[in-house]
């Protein structure tokens, strides 16, 4: 079996391919461009919404899908953005003005940093059925961006037991805390177990 991944991104496919060993297939090698309304209600929905729309589109005898969601939730936003992290500030809007987005709402409350966290849920869709996995990242956000790494919200975002943005946190330090390794390291097991199923 091979891995199809509902992503374009070059830098999320090298990083899925280290944690299964294997090589994987972006999706739009098989079915072209592909526009994919993630109207879920949850990170799980929108992960499962967009795994299964590809799947329906290739040979399920021969691939296995796997798409992730994720975002971060700020406490003194009431939870926002959550599922609208990459729209926070309207569609099409830029990763610069989804944080100033978050950083006006801290500052509209008089607040320099707020309990969060991030997000990531990893669905994994195949002849033997839907999986969803999750995982975590906690910390706090701060109304002053610090640091070039990263993408997203990564400038304003604090973990927990650091006193460095992940802006600021190198990269081998941020894969190690980030939600989307946590949800790795719970996919590669059912991935490798549908390695077997198709052996068998």
């Amino acid at each position: 079996m091979e891995i199809v991944v509902a992503s374009g991104n070059k830098g999320k496919l090298k990083e899925i391919e280290a944690f299964f060993g294997c090589k994987v297939i972006a999706f739009k090698e098989l079915v072209g461009d592909l526009e994919i309304e993630e109207n879920g209600t949850s990170f799980a929905q929108n992960a499962l919404i967009k795994a299964k729309a590809i799947y329906d589109l290739i040979d399920k005898d021969k691939y296995i899908v796997i798409s992730d969601d994720s975002g971060i939730s700020v406490e003194a936003l009431n939870l926002e953005p959550n599922i609208y992290s990459a729209r926070y500030a309207g569609i099409g809007a830029s990763d610069k003005e989804n944080l100033q987005k978050v950083v006006d709402g801290l500052n509209a409350k008089n607040i320099e940093s707020s309990k969060a966290y991030y997000t990531a849920a990893i669905a994994i869709v195949s002849k033997w059925g839907e999986y969803v996995v999750h995982g975590w990242m906690h910390g706090d956000v701060i109304n002053t961006p610090r640091g070039e790494n990263g993408f997203g919200y990564d400038p304003i975002f604090i973990p927990n037991g650091f006193n460095k943005t992940l802006g600021e946190l190198e990269d081998d330090v941020k894969k190690e805390l980030s939600h989307r390794s946590k949800a790795l390291n719970l996919a590669k097991p059912i991935i490798d177990m549908l390695g077997r199923r198709a052996d068998d």
